[in-house]
């Protein structure tokens, strides 16, 4: 049996295929350090490409004063730099906007993760790079393998220096091509003592730090590890793509357990690397705890996740009260085989008393593999097993813990001579329960606990007022009354942040509803824009721009051209954007990811931009500038604010859709018409011009007699009058279905339009009966479309009956209406046609010759014009009556 590729690989093979023939080729150089002589052998290549009439460019080189590589830039084409000023100091940039329009087949720029001057476009060269890539053109580039986020902390563990410009390891591995330039470390410190890669002064420093021998060994191990995993990928990719199958591992999936300490990032780092070095997919999750409230925890946490993001790993965050159980349901409904956690610092006897999230872990996870790594939560709890208060919450607890046993006490003291010991401690317990309640920490609970006791001994166990026991059996009460009121005050603070998390959840889950329910209801784009503007604005409290695009892919504010920002409701929920932030979201628009407020791209934006996009297409973008700014970053914000922007991109699309039908419809309906007029009008057109035609040419017989020549004179004038006509009602016609029919009503009375349209009657085969009530009120019409409409109704009446037969023209006001009837003594309509008639193209059968079809449709659309109505019956006595009303 041949080989063959499933059906998910071969559509991922060619979806990774369309993306290569839009996206430009990267190719990396990559060495263990500084001086191995990547930039050198890129200019190498460039000038053997240059041979080959490539339209090779160097957009940006750093040659750190090597003569031998300032020359290689001889006979290149060299952008130049972009002069930023920056406290005074004036800096040469890349000019990634020069780059864009010059846009050669290859372009070489230099250090990859260079970090920009202030005020650029984006923060890191890497975005710049991938702003390049986007638009199709082809980079090479360099790095070291130092510049890696992943190996950051390794980097720093190595050599003692903490390197601060990096890039996300997903840049290296979406690369199209890496070439390792390695040099021996012999060499490259005979290289840096002979001032080939720093001047001298730097170089002697440089000698005793960073490169050490030992440092570089280990450099380069990292480079050669790293470029021998992109050589077993490509092979990976290129048996996918032959269809070389072999037996497969099942795919490991890892999932990565963080807290919200300052730790967390090491955890986030090591497990990279770990998933690396497994080729598993990876999943970074947060438990977040309902009694969390902290917002430093919670921006740490945040800043943690994006980290993950930009590593490569998927986010999530969970929410519940036992963190064990909810990773291990997670990684059960993911398929997930190994989950990662940090090595706790929880004292031992905490562990003990209470366990650990490892403990559970253990024992619920079955076949999953549990790693623990050092270094995550340092010497303190994780967060997501503890309550976090702020100082001011702590020391309102305790006061509370202090004033409720005091309380207590009181209400005790006045029980004592009347019930029994049993009862007060109803009494302490009670007031443990409200510390719980009231408080929701365990700190004042125990301290409230132990104090009851304490009072209890005091004040009601004899010896009174000492706390000495002359009954042992009191001490199995107080230790029973401590851990009873331990058991209840848990229970309390459980079931309190049940609710709370219950709360919250109910409070997001509302506010989508809300929106879903009303976009549902909605039809029109700026009826749902209206709708998401108001409700994203009331739920993360921030004003909220939306920008489509209107005309050659540039966004505008839809607001200003709506209209809707000039009313008064809108002022609360709207910002207008200038012209700097008007970029930032045509950024987002073009690259279909989020910019601004709290990214690392435009950060100094005063909003947070993100694409309105849908499976099929970006269909806008959406602008929040919130009164929080730091509520927003918070990952239950973020994931909430992500759903309605999913429910506002599909009600987009909907609507648009249904636009596009109703227009797809139209268009198909107009193709029809005109097959349809032009099927109609050829006969049409094509008889009239035939006749007059022949009659020219027999004409020109000078020796034909006059009578004949009178008779063929006769048809011309005929057949040109006819053909006049039907010209003059297509023209009609297109006026009125392009919507260029303009009404300019002016009181007339209606005898004034009958003998205009009765003078136009060329034809005297049909005697004409008017009859018209006296002093008929004028009316406010358009004198000439209601002259065309007698017209074609008694052109009508002529055509369909027989010669000689009279025709009635009557006018009379009935109610506030001038009605006008035009009645014949013809064959009458056929049985079902009384409303066909006025249909396009439809004819009865003529006692002559055929019409176009159009003329009672042209009348239809011009009295209904004027507000009236016009209808057709047969005449009881023989004949058609048509009968059209115009309101006074």
């Amino acid at each position: 049996m041949s080989n063959i590729l499933d059906n998910n690989q071969t559509l991922e093979r060619f979806r990774t295929a369309a993306q290569s023939s839009i996206r430009g080729r990267l190719k990396i150089y990559f060495g263990a350090a500084a001086g191995v002589g990547k930039t050198y052998a890129m200019l190498e290549d460039a000038h053997a490409l240059l041979a080959e009439r490539i339209d090779v460019v160097v957009g940006y080189i750093e040659p750190h004063g090597r003569p031998e590589t300032e020359a290689l830039l001889a006979g290149l084409e060299v952008l130049p730099t972009r002069q930023v000023e920056h406290r005074g100091i004036v800096i040469p940039e890349f000019d990634l906007d020069a780059a864009l329009v010059r846009r050669p087949q290859i372009l070489f720029v230099d250090e990859l993760a260079h970090t920009n001057a202030p005020g650029l476009r984006h923060a890191k060269r890497w975005q710049d790079i991938e702003e390049l890539l986007s638009f199709g053109v082809n980079v090479t580039t360099t790095v070291n393998v130092q510049h890696l986020e992943s190996l950051n902390d390794v980097v720093a563990q190595i050599t003692g220096v903490i390197v601060h410009e990096t890039i996300p390891d997903r840049i290296l591995e979406e690369a199209d091509e890496i070439k390792l330039v390695d040099t021996p470390p012999d060499d490259l410190l005979q290289r840096l003592s002979a001032g080939k890669v720093y001047q001298p002064e730097q170089a002697e420093h440089a000698t005793h730090h960073f490169f050490r021998k030992g440092n570089l060994i280990a450099l380069r191990e990292l480079a050669l590890r790293h470029t021998a995993d992109r050589v077993d990928a490509q092979m990976q990719d290129y048996r996918r793509n032959h269809a070389i199958t072999e037996p497969w591992p099942t795919t490991v999936r890892m999932l990565v357990a963080i807290s919200s300490g300052p730790d967390g990032t090491r955890l986030v780092r090591a497990a990279r690397r770990m998933a690396s070095g497994l080729r598993a997919a990876w999943i970074v999750a947060y438990v977040e705890h309902p009694a969390i409230t902290s917002s430093t925890t919670r921006v740490q946490m945040t800043q943690t996740m994006q980290l993950a993001e930009q590593l490569g790993a998927e986010t999530v965050v969970l929410s519940g009260l036992n963190p064990a159980d909810e990773l291990i349901s997670y990684a059960r409904t993911h398929n997930i085989s190994k989950i990662v956690i940090g090595k706790s610092g929880v004292r031992p006897w905490r562990t003990r008393l209470f366990g650990s999230m490892l403990d559970a872990l253990l024992r619920h996870s079955g076949v999953i593999d549990i790693y623990v790594l050092s270094g995550d939560y340092g010497d303190t709890e994780p967060e997501l097993l503890r309550n976090v208060s702020t100082s001011t919450e702590v020391a309102r607890g305790y006061t509370w813990a202090f004033g409720i046993v005091i309380l207590a006490t009181v209400i005790a003291q006045l029980m004592f001579p009347f019930f029994a010991e049993a009862n007060l401690i109803m009494v302490y317990l009670l007031g443990v329960v409200a510390v719980a309640i009231r408080c929701n920490q365990r700190g004042p609970v125990i301290v409230a606990s132990v104090l009851s006791v304490l009072g209890f001994d005091y004040f009601f166990v004899p010896p009174q007022f000492t706390f000495a026991v002359s009954d042992t059996q009191y001490l199995v009460t107080f230790a029973i009354m401590v851990l009873v009121a331990l058991v209840i005050s848990e229970l309390t603070i459980r079931l309190s942040n049940q609710t709370r998390a219950a709360r919250l959840r109910e409070r997001n889950t509302a506010a989508l509803y809300a929106l879903s329910r009303e976009l549902t209801n909605k039809r029109q784009v700026d009826q749902i824009l209206q709708a998401v503007t108001r409700h994203i604005s009331d739920m993360f409290e921030s004003r909220i721009v939306i920008l489509l695009p209107l005309t050659n892919k540039r966004i505008q504010p839809w607001g200003t051209v709506s209209g809707w920002w000039a009313q008064p409701e809108a002022i609360k929920y709207v910002f207008a954007p200038d012209l700097s932030e008007q970029g930032v979201a045509q950024w987002v628009f073009t690259h279909v990811k989020p910019a601004g407020l709290g990214t690392t791209t435009l950060p100094s934006s005063e909003a947070l931009y993100l694409p309105l996009s849908s499976a099929e297409r970006t269909i806008g973008v959406l602008g929040l500038r919130p009164a929080h700014p730091a509520r927003l970053l918070e990952p239950e914000q973020r994931q909430l604010l992500n759903a309605c922007i999913d429910q506002a991109a599909q009600a987009i699309e909907r609507a648009l859709l249904t636009t596009e039908a109703e227009q797809a419809r139209v268009s198909a309906e107009t193709e029809r018409t005109r097959a349809a007029l032009l099927s109609a009008i050829s006969h049409d057109l094509r008889t009239p011009l035939t006749v007059i035609s022949g009659a020219s040419e027999t004409l020109r017989d000078q020796t034909l007699p006059a009578n004949i020549r009178a008779e063929l004179s006769a048809t011309v004038a005929d057949e040109a009058a006819r053909l006049s006509r039907l010209v003059s009602n297509l023209l009609e016609m297109t006026r009125i279905e392009s919507g260029a029919l303009q009404l300019r009503r002016e009181l007339q009375p209606i005898e004034e339009v009958i003998g205009a349209a009765l003078s136009r009657i060329t034809e005297e085969t049909h005697p004409i009966q008017v009859l018209m009530q006296p002093n008929l009120p004028m009316v406010a019409i358009d004198a000439v479309l209601i002259e065309q409409v007698l017209v074609n109704l008694l052109d009508n009446a002529q055509r369909y009956t027989p010669p000689a037969t009279l025709i009635e023209l009557h006018a009379r006001q009935k109610g506030q209406a001038i009605v006008v009837e035009v009645a014949d003594r013809g064959a009458g309509l056929p049985i079902g046609a009384e409303q066909r008639v006025f249909e396009k193209f439809y004819r009865g059968n003529a006692t002559d010759r055929d019409g176009s079809g159009l003329g009672l449709a042209i009348c239809r659309s011009m009295v209904e014009a004027h507000g009236g109505t016009i209808s057709a019956q047969n005449r009881t006595d023989g004949g058609a009556l048509f009968q059209f009303s115009l309101p006074l």
